[in-house]
């Protein structure tokens, strides 16, 4: 599983061995035991790549992963996932997926690159 952070000023992404239904079981269990407001909706996300990486086509074929050229140099990565938020308002949040742990591996570590740009 994929997990993408989203705060007011960055982004991480993180690789999780955890699945994807026990993680959102956690985090809404969480949510009730702390009186905390929780939304939860079907979503996507994306960040930027270098369009010239190695092996980044490979990721395309997996069903919820979309390439997009931005322009000669970037590729927006757009995944389609779950959303979790405690404001419907506000862009802070937590984006997770499952995609294929190769494909999870390859993004993993793209991210973990210094080429890595994020949008």
């Amino acid at each position: 599983m994929l997990k993408l952070t989203y705060t007011e000023n960055s982004f991480s992404l993180e690789m999780l061995n955890e699945s994807l239904e026990d993680w959102v079981n956690t985090r809404v269990i969480l949510a009730l035991r702390s009186h905390t407001k929780i939304y939860i909706e079907p979503s996507t996300a994306a960040f930027l790549l270098p369009g010239n990486l190695p092996h980044l086509a490979d990721v395309a074929q997996e069903n919820i992963v979309e390439l997009c050229s931005c322009d000669a140099d970037l590729v927006e990565v757009i995944l389609k996932g779950t959303w979790l938020t405690s404001d419907t308002d506000n862009e802070v949040g937590i984006f997770v997926t499952a995609l294929s742990k190769s494909a999870e591996l390859l993004l993993n570590q793209l991210s973990q690159s210094e080429q890595f740009c994020h949008a």
